[in-house]
C-alpha cells in the first residue's frame, strides 16, 4: 500500500475545512510576507539584522552555521524546482520520473539532515553560551521552533513517504496546487488525499512566511550591494614626524 494510500487529509473535499487550509491561508501567508517586509523596511529599517552574535562565541558558529544555510539553500532550490517546475518540463528535457525522484529523494534527504543537524548546534549554542542565551529575544525561540517544526515535518514526509512507504509524487498534486495559487485560480480539491505529513508541512511552512517579515530571517532579503559602489576606506598610520611636536608617552592633561 502507497504512502497516499495510507494518508488521512487535514481537509474533507473542498469544504470549509478545505478552503481555509489551501485557499484563504496560503493568500493570507502570501499578503502578509510581502507587506511585512514593506513596513519592516520603512519603520524599522535599523533593525533589519540578523543581530550576529559571533563576538560572544565562535567555534560552535563556525560548524552550525555553515550546515544550515548550505543545507537551506539546497533544500531551498528543490523546493523550487520541484514546486514551480511541472512535470511536463524535466519530461520534455528527457529527464525521466525515476531519475528525478532518485535525485530529489537523495538530494532532499541530506540536505534535510545537514539543516536540520546544523539548526539543532545553533540552538544548543544559544542555549549553552550564556553571552548568546542573554542576547536570545523571546521572538528568536518562536522563531527556532517555527524552523525546527517545518524543516522537521518536510525531512520526515520525504522519508516516511519515499524511503518507508512506497513512494508519492507530490508533483501531481501539491506542484500544481502551488502554481494555481499564482495563478489566482487556487485548486483546494488537488490537496485532498496528500499524505497527512506533507500537509502539515505545507501548513508550517505557510505559518512560517507570515511570521518571517517580524523575525531576523528577513536577513535572507538583504544583499551588500553597497559594498561595490562605496568609497574605499583610507587607513594612515602615525607619523611621529609631522605636527608642531612629538607625542608624549603617558597620559595627558585635559586643559
Amino acid at each position: 500500500m502507497t504512502a497516499s494510500a495510507q494518508a488521512l487529509p487535514l481537509a474533507v473535499e473542498s469544504g470549509t475545512g478545505g478552503i481555509l487550509l489551501w485557499v484563504v491561508l496560503p493568500y493570507i501567508s502570501l499578503a502578509v510576507f510581502v507587506l511585512g517586509h514593506v513596513w519592516r523596511y520603512r519603520y524599522d529599517k535599523f533593525g533589519w539584522t540578523t543581530r550576529s552574535s559571533q563576538l560572544y562565541e565562535r567555534r560552535l558558529l563556525r560548524i552550525g552555521s555553515p550546515l544550515f544555510h548550505f543545507g537551506i539553500l539546497v533544500v531551498l532550490l528543490g523546493h523550487i524546482g520541484g514546486l514551480l517546475v511541472p512535470e511536463s518540463w524535466t519530461d520534455a528535457a528527457g529527464i525521466s520520473e525515476h531519475t528525478y525522484h532518485v535525485v530529489a529523494v537523495v538530494l532532499g534527504t541530506i540536505a534535510g539532515v545537514c539543516t536540520l543537524g546544523g539548526l539543532a548546534i545553533l540552538i544548543y549554542r544559544r542555549r549553552t553560551v550564556g553571552p548568546v542565551f542573554s542576547a536570545t529575544t523571546r521572538n528568536d525561540k518562536a522563531m527556532y521552533l517555527s524552523l525546527t517544526v517545518t524543516i522537521g515535518l518536510g525531512l520526515a514526509a520525504t522519508v516516511a513517504a519515499n524511503l518507508v512507504g512506497g513512494g508519492y509524487n507530490y508533483r501531481e498534486t501539491i506542484s500544481p496546487w502551488f502554481r494555481s495559487i499564482f495563478y489566482l485560480q487556487p485548486d483546494a480539491d488537488l490537496m485532498t488525499g496528500v499524505p497527512v505529513l506533507f500537509q502539515l508541512h505545507a501548513v508550517s511552512a505557510l505559518l512560517l512566511f507570515a511570521a518571517w517579515p517580524f523575525t531576523r530571517l528577513v536577513h535572507m532579503l538583504t544583499a551588500p550591494l553597497g559594498y561595490l559602489t562605496r568609497p574605499y576606506i583610507v587607513y594612515r598610520s602615525r607619523d611621529t614626524q609631522l605636527g608642531s611636536r612629538a607625542p608624549q608617552r603617558g597620559w595627558e592633561r585635559i586643559r
